[in-house]
C-alpha cells in the first residue's frame, strides 16, 4: 500500500494538511506528523536541530512505497529523506517550499519577525537554521512534484524554478493566487493535483 507521509512547515502543526489528507482515497495510508517545539506544539526533550526532526520524520516512514508530502520548511526534510533513503522514498510532493537552498536570494522575505510574533513559545533554535542542500540536490533521483502559488512572498516563484532546475525528475505547477498557505486554504484544488502525481 502507498504510504503519503505529510510534513507541515516551522508552524509544526499536523493539522496543515487534514484537508488535502480528507480528500485524498482511503486506499492510501496517510501520517501527518507534526513537529515538537515548533509553532505551538509542545516542547519535548531531544527534539532540538533540523537533524532531531529528519531522524523523527524518517521513523515514520514504512516499508514499501512512501510519498513524501512537505510544505515549506517541511520541504528540507523531504528532501533530507530522499537522500538518506532513497529505497524508501518513491516521491516528493514539495508546496511552497524551501527545500535547504537560501531562498532570500530569490527575493524572498524574511519570515522569521512574524513567526517569533505568531510563536514566542517555539524553539529557538529554528529561526537559526541555515541549511543548505544546493551541491546534494542534484543526486535526487525520485519523480518531484512542485507546487508553487505565484503569489507567495516566503517562498516565491523563483524558488520553485531554481528548485525545479536541480530536481533532475521534477515537474513545477504553479498555482495563480497562492500564497504560503495555498495547500490548505485550497485543498480541493491542490488534492487531486497530487492524487494524478501518485497514479501517474
Amino acid at each position: 500500500m502507498t504510504h503519503l507521509l505529510f510534513l507541515p512547515g516551522a508552524g509544526g502543526s499536523a493539522a496543515f494538511w487534514q484537508p488535502v489528507a480528507d480528500l485524498l482515497p482511503d486506499t492510501y495510508a496517510k501520517t501527518r506528523l507534526n513537529w515538537p517545539g515548533l509553532g505551538h506544539e509542545k516542547h519535548k526533550p531531544g527534539f532540538d536541530s533540523l537533524d532531531a526532526l529528519t531522524a523523527h520524520a524518517a521513523a515514520h516512514l514504512r516499508d514499501g512505497s512512501n510519498v513524501v508530502v512537505a510544505q515549506s520548511m517541511g520541504g528540507i526534510f523531504a528532501l533530507r529523506l530522499a537522500l538518506l533513503y532513497p529505497q524508501k522514498v518513491h516521491r516528493l510532493v514539495l508546496t511552497a517550499a524551501s527545500g535547504g537552498i537560501d531562498v532570500m536570494r530569490f527575493g524572498a522575505s524574511d519570515w522569521r519577525p512574524a513567526y517569533r510574533a505568531e510563536y514566542p513559545q517555539a524553539a529557538a533554535w529554528i529561526t537559526e537554521a541555515r541549511p543548505d542542500h544546493t551541491a546534494e540536490i542534484a543526486s535526487i533521483a525520485q519523480p518531484s512534484l512542485l507546487l508553487w502559488g505565484d503569489a507567495d512572498t516566503v517562498s516565491p516563484l523563483a524558488v520553485g524554478r531554481h528548485l525545479s532546475r536541480l530536481l533532475r525528475n521534477s515537474r513545477l505547477q504553479v498555482i495563480a493566487g497562492g500564497t504560503h498557505s495555498f495547500a490548505q486554504d485550497r485543498a480541493a484544488e491542490i488534492a487531486p493535483l497530487v492524487r494524478d502525481f501518485i497514479a501517474s
